[in-house]
């Protein structure tokens, strides 16, 4: 059988045409090299080398195995360096879903950071709503997601990396659009827009708790699932929507977004993953969220 250090023997004679120097070079005794580049043109039932006591020169199949000699060592180079990059995460395919408010947040910094470390890794984007991320985390069509907590299952990790105020949207033309700030007390009959429970439980939790807090309940005449799709409604006069700060970032004509006077709850972001279903590509992405998040800390206690 052929093994891959007979043909690094044999390139290494062909490229010095010199059995002396190439045995030098591969710090091999000489005769133990002839008799292998011997045993190798028996292999492979054609000469190699014409070999004369003055000087060796390659034969036309030579030259040919030769060139072929040498692919075949770059593929395996190629292999063992792609199988490296593989190991520590720099190669390969990473699914990641994302609530549709986190592309208004800290989405698009993460993204950045790790296309910028880590270029050669593919990202295959979803924007699904919390509990499409949850069945998909589970059935493994995605690796990662930025979900809205609380999320009750211990075989998922779970890290909170964004925590924002609510604010209410408002129509450009309502009454309240040219103020600073509102009083939510002052929205308890307004029609509100808002999406169901079970999508996002956590932050409609808390929409329903902090009108609660002012002595009402929200009176919801329409439903959407995306976020975008609330302000739009919004912005079509259908009723007002209390949503993360974050949304402010989606330039939405016909929409204003003001401050509640009354302290909020803070509206969290989290990234989630199947805790013992890891790799390396999902271990440095962790890194690189939590870089970021890291640095938004920091940058709000400045």
């Amino acid at each position: 059988m052929i093994e891959l250090r007979h043909l690094r023997y044999f390139i290494a004679v062909a490229e010095e045409l010199h059995f002396g120097r190439a045995a030098d070079r591969l710090q091999m005794a000489q005769p133990p090299l002839s008799q292998q580049i011997r045993q190798l043109e028996t292999q492979l039932g054609f000469q190699l080398f014409h070999r004369t006591k003055r000087s060796v020169q390659l034969t036309t199949a030579g030259r040919v195995f030769l060139r072929e000699a040498r692919r075949i060592l770059s593929q395996l180079e190629q292999a063992i360096e792609t199988g490296r990059q593989a190991s520590r995460g720099e190669l390969g395919q990473l699914a990641i879903g994302f609530v549709s408010s986190a592309s208004y947040s800290i989405l698009p910094k993460i993204l950045s950071g790790f296309r910028h470390q880590l270029p050669t890794v593919e990202l295959a984007l979803h924007e699904l709503t919390t509990d499409q991320q949850l069945r998909w985390l589970r059935d493994g069509r995605i690796d990662v997601g930025f979900v809205r907590p609380p999320i009750d299952d211990d075989s998922l990790g779970i890290s909170t990396i964004l925590q924002e105020p609510l604010v209410v949207a408002l129509p450009q033309a309502h009454p309240f659009a040219t103020a600073e700030s509102v009083s939510l007390r002052s929205l308890s009959s307004e029609s509100f827009i808002l999406f169901p429970r079970q999508l996002a439980p956590g932050l409609y939790d808390q929409i329903i708790a902090l009108c609660q807090q002012m002595e009402f309940s929200p009176k919801v005449v329409q439903e959407a699932i995306q976020m975008q799709t609330i302000v739009s409604l919004v912005a079509a006069e259908i009723g007002i929507a209390i949503v993360p700060i974050s949304l402010q970032n989606l330039q939405r004509t016909g929409v204003v977004y003001r401050r509640l006077q009354e302290p909020t709850p803070k509206a969290a972001i989290a990234v989630v993953w199947k805790q013992h279903e890891s790799s390396p590509i999902v271990d440095r992405f962790l890194e690189a969220v939590t870089q970021v998040a890291q640095a938004g800390i920091q940058t709000e206690t400045k």
